[in-house]
């Protein structure tokens, strides 16, 4: 049964120096203000209002083998988040005990539940702590509570109002966050915000071509709505990836997206591509270039090509190519695929295979 406090004794301030207990903080703050706000922070045996709860130390056992020295703020907090989570306190005083829990660990993940659970019980204001949370979260950003807290706050709110210009925000101080690119698909998807999203995703490509983040982020908006089985929008996408790949060639995530929309349509059927590639080949290799071509003519084989000798004399020529001059690094894997290519697919017995003497 959850216990509950009225909020008269919730009001009760410690007799002290004045300062009394501090209010309810969005999170870390500067070193100044860390140490402004520790010179008169009440510790919670001894506020009066705090004098019926029992601390719940915590048990490291008789003997630790590693034991942590925590701070004695961190100890006396979550010796009374202890007491209050065992009590199912659900009162005002447990709500600002949450706080100066997340205050001094913000990953702790029963702290943000049992706030959760505090919040619904005593009807707080989920707007105000989506500014809490916005806080913390600018803060600590790569902290999955925080962004967990967030995502169930705009559930419960229906309210996905100020998500797509938060996550854009953050965004703009790391491009490539996994946090991030999380909690913006789950809103899109949730809330069926894919309008603009395309477009979104086109400027930030802009910026940085080479963020494989907004690559992922490409293809999951298209899959998630045209698809890429209407040709057009399959034709499209390609240009445009090759487009990419024309401006800079060794950008690895513009050729993995690429791969990926082709790859289980099968690439041997995309011989506009390869003539391309082929073209583009004396001007613009790269070991991605010659890796996709590679794959390209392993496709065809697999695919009961006509000219099938000459396709595998082409692969192996390919791999040899990566093998001394492009990728060099992992001669041993070409050497393998050469090797397993040819004694898959070759019917004159002994072919010259990728050998140390060939380099």
């Amino acid at each position: 049964m959850a216990v509950v406090v009225t909020k008269a004794l919730v009001e009760l301030r410690p007799e002290g120096d004045g300062c009394g207990e501090p209010e309810c903080g969005f999170g870390s703050l500067d070193e100044e203000d860390e140490q402004r706000e520790d010179s008169c922070y009440v510790l919670y045996r001894d506020r009066k209002v705090w004098a019926d709860i029992d601390p719940h130390l915590q048990d490291d056992g008789k003997k630790p083998n590693v034991q942590i020295i925590y701070s004695e703020k961190f100890q006396d907090v979550f010796d009374y988040f202890r007491a209050v989570l065992q009590r199912d306190e659900r009162s005002e005083r447990a709500f600002k005990l949450t706080a100066d829990a997340i205050e001094v660990n913000a990953t702790n993940h029963k702290v943000w539940h049992f706030r959760r659970v505090l919040l619904r019980s005593l009807g707080k204001d989920l707007h105000e702590e989506l500014t809490y949370i916005k806080t913390i979260i600018e803060d600590q950003p790569k902290n999955y509570q925080v962004w967990y807290h967030r995502q169930m706050l705009v559930g419960w709110l229906q309210d996905p109002s100020q998500e797509l210009e938060f996550t854009a925000d953050m965004l703009n101080q790391d491009a490539k966050s996994y946090h991030v690119w999380q909690h913006r698909q789950w809103v899109i998807q949730e809330f069926k915000l894919w309008d603009n999203e395309l477009e979104y995703v086109d400027e930030l490509l802009k910026e940085d071509v080479r963020n494989n983040s907004v690559w992922s982020q490409r293809y999951f908006v298209i899959s998630n709505t045209t698809g890429y089985d209407d040709p057009a929008v399959l034709d499209r996408e390609v240009q445009y990836t090759l487009d990419m790949i024309t401006a800079v060639p060794r950008n690895e995530s513009a050729w993995n997206y690429l791969k990926g929309i082709l790859q289980d349509r099968g690439l041997y059927k995309y011989t506009n591509v390869l003539e391309y590639l082929l073209n583009l080949q004396p001007s613009h290799s790269s070991p991605y270039l010659v890796a996709f071509l590679l794959d390209m003519h392993e496709d065809m084989l697999e695919n009961q090509c006509d000219n099938k000798e000459e396709t595998l004399n082409k692969a192996l020529e390919l791999c040899e190519i990566l093998a001394k001059e492009k990728d060099s690094i992992r001669k041993e894997y070409w050497r393998y695929i050469g090797w397993t290519l040819k004694s898959k697919y070759s019917s004159a017995a002994g072919q010259s295979i990728l050998t140390d003497t060939d380099q």
